[in-house]
């Protein structure tokens, strides 16, 4: 006989539940998590937008105050065909120009990717406008949509 070898005792083997969960509390958490989104998602995705518009009025706050700037150093507004850019540029014609007056030496586009829109003159009163023409990108509009104006309506 083989020296050395043992013979092999059968092993019982017992099979207990493996400690993961079942498929149905899986199918539950996913529909309690469901059910939460649902109700939970459009609130989010509200404050998402108004986010945006109070960002717009900010920003159109913030390049108001950089036109006031540049109004003190120039003795004018920029014309429309400058526009905003004379915030970071020295238009031609004007002698005197300590810009750029807005930080970053750029202007910043709208919450959702579109230039601002400048407007000069405005009926004189304001001297001028700066719009941003809301999630659409297009005049007019309501909702995330409408336009913010640096005119209180």
């Amino acid at each position: 006989m083989l020296q050395g070898c043992r013979p092999v005792r059968a092993r019982a083997v017992h099979l207990r539940g493996s400690p993961g969960f079942t498929l149905v509390e899986m199918l539950v958490v996913l529909t309690i998590i469901g059910l939460i989104m649902g109700l939970i998602g459009p609130r989010v995705l509200g404050y998402l937008s108004e986010s945006k518009v109070k960002t717009a009025k900010l920003q159109i706050e913030s390049l108001s105050s950089s036109l006031d700037l540049f109004y003190l150093d120039a003795g004018r507004y920029p014309s429309s065909s400058e526009g905003l850019q004379s915030l970071v540029a020295r238009p031609s014609g004007v002698e005197v120009w300590n810009g750029p007056y807005v930080k970053g030496g750029r202007i910043p586009l709208d919450p959702w990717g579109h230039p601002y829109q400048y407007r000069a003159p405005v009926d004189h009163s304001p001297p001028y406008e700066i719009v941003s023409l809301g999630s659409d990108g297009n005049e007019g509009g309501s909702g995330n949509a409408a336009d913010v104006t640096s005119i209180a309506h």
